[in-house]
């Protein structure tokens, strides 16, 4: 994704001096050979202070060169800012030579790696130093000098280093120079992400100049407070529905007995929540979820490794550029497991077995069950809504406003009218007749007939004759309840219709000079006193249909939950889960977004006019459990369609209150997204008057490593090539509603769209560029872009590297002779700490304050079986033991 990098209106943070270093090296000698030294230097910050040394940072290995250059700069984060006094020292190590390496290249590096030796400046050295840049000779540890020299640049991303001068122009302006560490557009709010990683590099374009990247990982809080505020309101509308299905009144034996098993039910799972939520509740400050964690049940509604990816790219000749990408594991039930399937396999199986038999239960379809769930949020939104309206109309009629009462009136009709049109459907009144047959005493035509059957209840109904029809009960009696409400708003338009021609002509009678006299002497409470009966009238005339309605929706449901006990439940509950995880991965994506570009208008008017594409990039193969997680994710995609954002204006500017908000029920959630009141300022009108905005999720899946390569030869793909498919065919209508001038005009992405559903269809092995493109796509139409695998580690992380250094050949013309250097110097999973430790990324780092990095993987260890990887293990062991005796 790209992205404008200025953002004036975020304040500046407090003053420091924070350094980013470049550091080189010059005739070294490999220790005891003749061979060329593979080099690392590791960084070391003294602080004069405190008089302790605090391993700050590892360059990459550069292998066989005497005079290697350093991809990798060096930043010092806030709490290691520096001061003149500063002492760095640099300690330059030579790794084991290549033809020695064994399975795990990196490990072997550390634990045979040879002291070449010392160099120590201070940073007050550096800033007086000439051009900024120091060259120190090597001191071996008993402090004889040794051959070699190390060579210190101070550079500043937005200041590129001028190698070889004489090829840049005289009239490129010089560049901007802006501080790295706070640079303004890699500012995110503190009361989402945290604790960042970064890594700075330096790498050579096509006419050898040099880009400055910056990589920001980062935690986000998100992770863990969106699925405690889902689980919060997940055991608010179950407890709601208790008590709906309480309020039902007197049922027959039978039905009272499927009514309290659901009550049951219901009560398992709000007391499973409840646990679950207070367990949550105990967790302090973790951030994310590892992936060592994905099967405990305390953690189930928790995304897996949820985390930010930016990339700040600066070129001499270009803008500068923000990447941004979200990684975060497949959201599905690890905790339930996937012997059976995931959700997509699980809910067709399921709704296959409700249409074949009803049970002892009225069967309505998932059509019916969804439209009940739609009557009821509808009339939980427009019941107060009219009664507020209402009100207003009453106080606008006190203060004898003619503009409040017509506005008043407006807003009151057009609410009143979706209200009545929601009500006016065929389930409602079929529901009604249900509940009423299903109380006790009644008695139908044919159990007359035949009164044998009374004793044991209903009958199991076929699906035709599944809604019933009963003469016994007035079956007028509900339009008329509906109606009602109709006719009582009709009444009070035509009171505040007749109240102001009477207003009118009274003051077209009255002379212009006694006008004021009138006004003054008139009575404003006379409009209020006449209105007032109407208006209470409708008030209570929408309660009582709201009471009817809800009834016969609740029984609706209770058909539905009594029909699917116990795998119902079951589902309902994984599919929590799953929707969960994918919503928390999702809020942080719109945060991240949404800051990004909030100085561009083009996307914030694309925000509110047609909505954010979302694009989730899979690599789970379709072989074993991973079709299960497959299946789970589909479906947690798909259900983000029901979310909607809605940009607010903070209270404060206090980090507690720009935390996003859930509110709503499971067929319809919105996040409120709080900013800033300077900022929120800045939005369009629409934005700020509160307009939701919509998402579009669409998921891509290619599976990638050797599971898959078992699923082509040997089995199916089908699930793969029908989401691909699918997912397709919404992202190319996302694009058919841009009506944006700025999208029309780019032919490229038209293209684009026509090679994607080229590829969708095509028979290929590990067709890659189905993601290449799909990716593509959302960057170019301001998406956001999501990388999951199994536990977002191995595969995520090489697939977002690969893709940054993709971006950096096509968009900032990245040397070729660079692409293969630079793609391995991300994917270095060198430790920030001691020489000789070896980091987890999910187990925390060896150093102080430093948040584990779980992206930096050799690629190494995705060729690895489990076997040779104990293989590994052992000999390992035997190798440290063997060296420190």
């Amino acid at each position: 994704m790209f992205f404008s990098s200025s953002f004036h209106w975020l304040p500046p943070p407090a003053p420091t001096l924070s350094l980013l270093l470049s550091v080189a090296c010059n005739d070294l000698v490999a220790a005891g050979s003749d061979r060329k030294p593979n080099a690392l230097v590791q960084v070391a910050v003294i602080d004069p202070h405190k008089q302790h040394l605090v391993t700050h940072a590892c360059t990459e290995i550069v292998e066989a060169n005497k005079d290697p250059l350093f991809l990798t700069g060096m930043t010092f984060p806030p709490e290691h800012s520096a001061s003149p006094e500063t002492l760095v020292k640099l300690s330059v190590y030579d790794a084991k030579e290549k033809g020695q390496e064994s399975v795990s290249k990196l490990l072997f590096y550390f634990v045979c790696s040879s002291f070449l030796g010392t160099a120590t400046f201070s940073v007050g050295d550096l800033l007086r130093a000439k051009d900024e840049q120091l060259t120190l000779g090597l001191r071996s540890s008993d402090g004889v000098c040794t051959a070699g020299t190390v060579v210190v640049s101070r550079l500043k991303m937005g200041e590129m280093e001028e190698v070889d001068v004489d090829h840049i122009a005289t009239d490129i302006p010089p560049q901007k120079v802006v501080d790295l560490t706070f640079h303004p557009s890699l500012c995110l709010p503190l009361s989402v992400f945290k604790n960042p990683v970064c890594k700075v590099y330096r790498f050579q374009t096509v006419d050898s100049k040099w880009m400055l990247v910056r990589e920001q990982m980062e935690e986000c809080t998100l992770s863990f407070s969106i699925p405690k505020q889902l689980l919060s309101l997940y055991i608010q509308e179950d407890m709601s529905r208790v008590q709906d299905l309480r309020q039902l009144g007197e049922l027959s034996p039978h039905w009272d007995n499927l009514r309290k098993e659901v009550m049951t039910r219901y009560g398992g799972i709000i007391t499973s929540y409840q646990e679950i939520l207070a367990e949550l509740e105990k967790i302090t400050g973790r951030s994310f979820k590892p992936s060592c964690c994905k099967a405990q049940k305390s953690l189930e509604f928790i995304p897996i490794n949820l985390h930010t990816q930016r990339m700040m790219v600066t070129c001499p000749r270009k803008t500068d550029a923000l990447y941004d990408i979200v990684t975060v594991g497949a959201p599905a039930a690890h905790f339930q497991g996937f012997k059976c399937g995931g959700l997509q396999r699980l809910l067709s199986r399921y709704e296959r077995r409700n249409e074949g038999t009803a049970y002892q239960c009225i069967y309505y379809s998932p059509e019916h069950t969804a439209k009940a769930q739609e009557v009821l949020s509808t009339m939980s939104l427009l019941q107060p809504l009219i009664t507020s309206l209402a009100d207003q109309l009453l106080q606008a009629a006190q203060e004898h406003s003619s503009p409040g009462i017509k506005d008043a009136l407006k807003h009151l009709s057009d609410k009143t009218e979706q209200f009545v049109h929601t009500l006016k459907d065929e389930l409602v009144k079929s529901a009604l007749l249900a509940l009423h047959a299903a109380q006790p005493g009644y008695v139908s035509k044919n159990q007359k007939e035949t009164p044998a059957q009374s004793e044991g209840g209903p009958l199991p109904l076929k699906h035709q004759d599944s809604i019933p029809h009963h003469k016994e009960y007035d079956e007028e009696e509900w339009d008329r309840v509906w109606a009602n409400v109709a006719k009582c708003l009709n009444c009070v338009i035509a009171m505040v219709d007749k109240l102001q021609e009477d207003d009118n002509s009274k003051q077209e009678k009255v002379p212009e000079q006694q006008l004021a006299d009138v006004i003054t002497s008139h009575n404003p409470g006379d409009w209020k006193e006449q209105l007032c009966p109407l208006v209470t009238r409708l008030k209570e005339c929408v309660m009582e249909v709201v009471e009817k309605a809800k009834k016969a929706m609740t029984f609706v449901l209770l058909q539905e939950a009594a029909c699917s006990i116990p795998q119902g439940f079951l589902l309902q509950q994984r599919r929590d889960v799953v929707f969960s995880q994918a919503l928390a991965a999702l809020a942080c994506g719109f945060v991240m977004r949404l800051y990004a570009g909030m100085q561009d208008e083009g996307f914030l008017r694309q925000l509110h006019l047609v909505g954010l594409v979302v694009q989730f990039e899979s690599l789970l193969s379709t072989y074993s459990e991973e079709i299960g997680m497959l299946e789970d994710m589909e479906v947690g995609i798909s259900d983000l369609q029901r979310v909607v954002f809605k940009i607010t204006e903070a209270k404060t500017d206090d980090l507690s209150d720009l935390q996003p908000l859930v509110c709503g029920r499971r067929d319809h959630f919105t996040i409120e997204v709080p900013l800033p009141r300077l900022v929120f300022q800045t939005l369009p009108e629409e934005m700020k008057e509160g307009k939701p905005v919509r998402v579009f999720p669409v998921l891509f899946n290619v599976g990638i490593n050797e599971q898959q390569t078992i699923a082509e030869r040997f089995g199916d793909i089908s699930l793969q090539e029908r989401i691909n498919q699918k997912n397709f065919e919404i992202l190319e209508a996302y694009y058919k509603s841009l009506s944006l001038p700025c999208f029309q005009t780019q032919t490229d992405i038209k293209e684009l769209l026509e090679t994607l559903g080229q590829n969708v269809v095509t028979k290929k092995r590990k067709n890659v560029e189905i993601l290449w493109i799909a990716g593509t796509i959302c960057r170019r139409l301001n998406g956001i872009r999501f990388t999951s695998c199994k536990s977002a580690k191995d595969r995520t992380s090489m697939s977002v590297t690969l893709e940054q250094c993709a971006l950096l050949r096509d968009e900032h013309q990245l040397s070729k002779d660079f692409f293969i250097r630079a793609l391995d110097c991300m994917r270095s999973r060198l430790t920030q700490g001691d020489v000789g430790q070896w980091e987890d990324p999910e187990a925390g780092t060896v150093t102080e304050n430093k948040p584990a990095s779980r992206h930096f993987y050799p690629i190494a260890l995705l060729l690895v079986s489990s076997h040779l990887l104990v293989v590994w293990l052992i000999l390992s062991l035997v190798f440290l033991l063997a060296k420190y005796q």
